[in-house]
């Protein structure tokens, strides 16, 4: 007789009044599924983000929430949701077709931005809203039906990563989600002095120094509360029982439900693991990283990189 739990399937054998295991196998299901969290209201940049998204803000010549989705593809996944709220229609616009825009940029000669236009526009993404404002945790679980019943990526939609062309963030946490089957937080070692700004693990070393085996997560502790200076950074692989728990978490503080609540439960059954991803990590979410990620990523572009460097160089010069 065999009885099948989700995607365990466990083989008994019944021999007069006595059973017997004989083996359990665990099926690994693919990856094929990632969530944009995008509904916030993006306070940190107000009076701008009144009528135009946080997500759409422009790092050189491409709105962040463009960053992400290229690295979601590069990962191998194809099927995108972003989970929006009031005021984001121009995420999808952004990523709709344009047979205007298309046809005058073909007309004037512009391949090279035809392309482009047509290579963002080309992205199959799923929306849906987020009725309230109600935390992360809640957004997440506005992905239930889409996510059906499969593993998923996460990755914030004001978090971006560089990595030029070496392995995606994303695609490090999904090979050691194939390695361990369990969700995985995409984290960072951060220096002691910043622990109160970040999610923390408190964790067990595995073979593997940059993988730790959660047990528990003390959100922005102080320095002397802080357990490790393994910081959560907006990246996850994330098994869906996580929907059951989080239809289960109270709100908290200001009514939301937190994600993190949802992932304490789940580490203490002792199935969640951070992983320390490599890559350069900036928070567009807040003034100073999205200035630090503007320069930055206009200093490796070929057509910009030398001439804006120079100029970085001598206005520095003339400050002083």
């Amino acid at each position: 007789m065999d009885i099948k739990v989700g995607n365990d399937f466990l083989f008994i054998l019944l021999r007069t009044s006595s059973i017997k295991f004989i083996r359990r196998r665990v099926i690994m299901q693919k990856i094929r599924k990632a969530v944009i969290p995008a509904a916030g209201f993006g306070t940190r940049f107000l009076p701008e983000t009144k009528a135009m998204p946080k997500e759409m803000l422009p790092i050189v010549d491409k709105p962040t929430i463009q960053y992400i989705v290229e690295e979601i593809k590069a990962s191998g996944i194809e099927q995108i949701l972003i989970i929006s709220g009031h005021a984001k229609r121009a995420i999808e616009d952004h990523f709709d077709s344009s047979p205007e825009l298309e046809e005058h940029l073909y007309e004037s000669g512009k391949m090279d931005l035809l392309k482009e236009v047509r290579k963002v526009a080309s992205v199959k993404i799923h929306y849906t809203r987020q009725p309230y404002m109600r935390g992360l945790g809640d957004a997440i679980l506005c992905a239930k039906d889409f996510i059906d019943d499969e593993p998923f990526g996460v990755i914030l939609g004001d978090d971006v990563v560089y990595n030029g062309n070496e392995t995606p963030a994303l695609k490090q946490l999904m090979d050691q989600y194939q390695k361990t089957g369990a969700t995985i937080i995409g984290c960072q070692i951060v220096p002691k002095s910043a622990v109160s700004s970040y999610g923390i693990v408190n964790g067990v070393p595995t073979k593997d120094p940059n993988l730790v085996h959660v047990k528990d997560m003390i959100e922005k502790p102080s320095i002397e509360e802080a357990p490790s200076q393994f910081a959560a950074l907006g990246r996850y692989v994330i098994t869906p029982d996580i929907f059951g728990i989080l239809e289960q978490t109270k709100p908290g503080k200001g009514g939301e439900i937190q994600l993190t609540d949802a992932l304490r439960v789940m580490a203490h059954d002792g199935h969640v693991y951070a992983y320390n991803f490599t890559g350069k990590r900036y928070d567009t979410g807040n003034k100073l990283g999205y200035l630090k990620a503007t320069v930055e990523f206009a200093l490796r572009r070929e057509d910009l990189g030398e001439d804006f460097k120079n100029y970085l160089k001598t206005l520095v010069a003339n400050m002083d």
